[in-house]
């Protein structure tokens, strides 16, 4: 849980750099908390409809998981800019997921990367 509050904390921070055990145990906090945002609004009734095809159809998320996303947007971005320092990248190299497929593999495996030993451009080697 330390890592998903240090993450939150430091939203604004885009130098620096973090290791790859801070970004997965946040990317997994945050996505049980994602899911139990979309119980909470199944369970409350308040989930999102839409016409789809034949008609209107529930869609799997409501106003909770809507305002989750909002809240942890930023610190998300944060997170994955100075992910990318770690291994040595630009935080706008982060734009190459708008490649379709490719992009997001790239980016998926620099994320699983592991971090470029000693200091680099961006700061010191967080595992020190």
């Amino acid at each position: 849980m330390k890592y998903y509050t240090n993450v939150l904390k430091n939203y604004i921070n885009l130098t620096g750099r973090t290791g790859r055990k801070e970004f997965w145990m946040f990317t997994l906090i945050n996505l049980v908390f994602a899911i139990l945002a979309m119980l909470v609004d199944r369970q409350l009734g308040i989930c999102f409809k839409m016409e789809i095809g034949y008609g209107l159809q529930t869609l799997p998320f409501g106003y909770f998981f809507a305002l989750y996303l909002l809240a942890t947007l930023v610190p998300t971005l944060a997170l994955q800019v100075r992910r990318l320092h770690d291994v040595g990248k630009s935080g706008w190299f982060f734009f190459i997921c708008l490649i379709p497929v490719i992009g997001i593999i790239y980016l998926l495996v620099l994320y699983c990367t592991d971090s470029n030993a000693g200091n680099n451009g961006y700061g010191p080697n967080p595992k020190l």
